[in-house]
């Protein structure tokens, strides 16, 4: 047993035997899944090996005790998962810990609980993302919070913290909920955005919002080219994001005009962006 936020929650301990050249795909192995099943139980669950089925077992050693609630219940994967997919995919309830690196779509329609990566993740983390919380200490990679391919609802809610940099296209078609990125962004943070709250503390390559229709983007570093379908809507002061007032003076955009029924916002911090105002 483990101490959780005010309660004691049940603990399961994946070790990780190896990572194969074939991912692993884990989109079976959540706190709504185990809960109340015993540890051979678990061990025999089917997760995916390239097209084929396998037991957690050959791939994973399994140990610690599992409740009967879901929300108190904590997996930890405990070491490097680089080459294994879909961790939280779909979970709703209870804490997922990965004590490392984990492959693409981490928290992939996740509904609620939390997921702590405590290395990086690879594309896709929180895609089609409605509730719950997705915090990643290393670098995210490409589509963070975006739409699945060929689809216009990306995040619609929730909350993903990524503490080091992240790559192209995150926030993707995103309609609801927030991302903070601390570090740095690729190419086009935003695009075609609908909705939410993408905050930067880095700086951005370029083409921030690129055909965003709606939802807010605080960049606090700099926007290396900056799209000509916004308009410019002079200084704001200690501006408020989803009650939350950040202090300082920003300058303030609306667009992308390039789409019909634009009403994005986005917002630059003065002291660091002066040579993109108009």
């Amino acid at each position: 047993m483990i101490k959780g936020t005010g309660d004691m929650m049940s603990k399961i301990i994946l070790t990780p035997k190896e990572q194969p050249q074939v991912p692993l795909e884990v989109d079976t192995i959540l706190p709504d899944t185990l809960a109340g099943k015993t540890i051979d139980e678990i061990k025999s669950m089917n997760i995916l090996y390239g097209n084929t089925e396998v037991e957690l077992q050959e791939f994973f050693d399994v140990e610690g005790e599992s409740g009967e609630d879901p929300s108190e219940l904590q997996i930890e994967f405990n070491g490097d998962v680089y080459n294994t997919k879909r961790i939280g995919q779909g979970m709703t309830t209870g804490e997922i810990v990965v004590k490392g690196n984990a492959s693409m779509y981490v928290g992939a329609k996740m509904k609620g609980g939390k997921i702590t990566v405590e290395g990086d993740v690879a594309g896709w983390a929180g895609q089609n993302m409605q509730g719950g919380e997705i915090v990643v200490m290393g670098n995210a990679g490409d589509y963070l919070g975006s739409a699945y391919r060929g689809d216009w609802r990306g995040m619609s809610g929730g909350k993903i913290t990524v503490h080091g940099n992240a790559g192209r296209e995150i926030a993707e078609y995103m309609l609801g909920g927030k991302i903070h990125i601390i570090g740095n962004v690729k190419m086009l943070p935003g695009i075609h955005m609908n909705g939410g709250i993408l905050i930067i503390d880095g700086n951005v390559i370029s083409r921030t919002g690129g055909e965003m229709k709606g939802g807010t983007i605080i960049v606090n570093g700099r926007i290396g080219e900056f799209l000509p379908g916004f308009e410019y809507l002079g200084v704001r002061k200690d501006i408020d994001v989803d009650g939350e007032v950040m202090q300082g003076l920003f300058y303030k955009f609306r667009g992308d005009f390039a789409t019909k029924g634009a009403d994005g916002v986005v917002y630059t911090a003065t002291a660091k962006n002066a040579h993109i105002v108009p």
